[in-house]
């Protein structure tokens, strides 16, 4: 096997770097961009802050914050972007970025991890449930200390 130099090396991984970044993140993050626009347009995000305004407000939220959470889940990426179109649409800010951002990523992309690790390695389907359960009871958590220390 014929050794790779430092170069070669590099040059791969910022190739491979960027495919994942063009290929797998972008369309997650531009995908929450135009949800959220759309549910905006639409009137829906409003409605769905008015209706989960009460469960988010115990971690210092907006209602309109459960679209992160419920973004999350399909897709980090797509939880990420959420919170940009968020912030930048002046619903969320620094503050409530921090509560969010370590449920994005103990909860994220639990759909697809779903299907590429669990479905793939044979782990029968009566323990999803726990296991999902578990990864919401630590984002929850985590909002809270997040809450407290922040």
């Amino acid at each position: 096997m014929k050794k790779e130099n430092v170069m070669d090396a590099f040059t791969r991984g910022a190739k491979e770097g960027w495919d994942v970044g063009i290929y797998s993140m972008l369309p997650n993050v531009l995908m929450a961009f135009v949800l959220i626009e759309f549910l905006k347009l639409l009137g829906i995000l409003a409605i769905l802050g008015k209706v989960f305004a009460p469960v988010m407000i115990v971690f210092g939220l907006p209602g309109e914050s459960i679209m992160v959470l419920v973004s999350s889940f399909l897709s980090m990426g797509g939880g990420v972007g959420v919170v940009t179109s968020l912030v930048t649409s002046g619903i969320l800010d620094e503050h409530q970025v921090t509560i969010l951002l370590p449920a994005i990523f103990l909860m994220g992309s639990l759909m697809q991890y779903m299907g590429r690790c669990l479905g793939t390695s044979g782990v029968q389907t009566r323990f999803y449930p726990v296991m999902f359960a578990i990864c919401f009871i630590n984002a929850i958590v985590a909002m809270f200390i997040m809450k407290i220390f922040s």
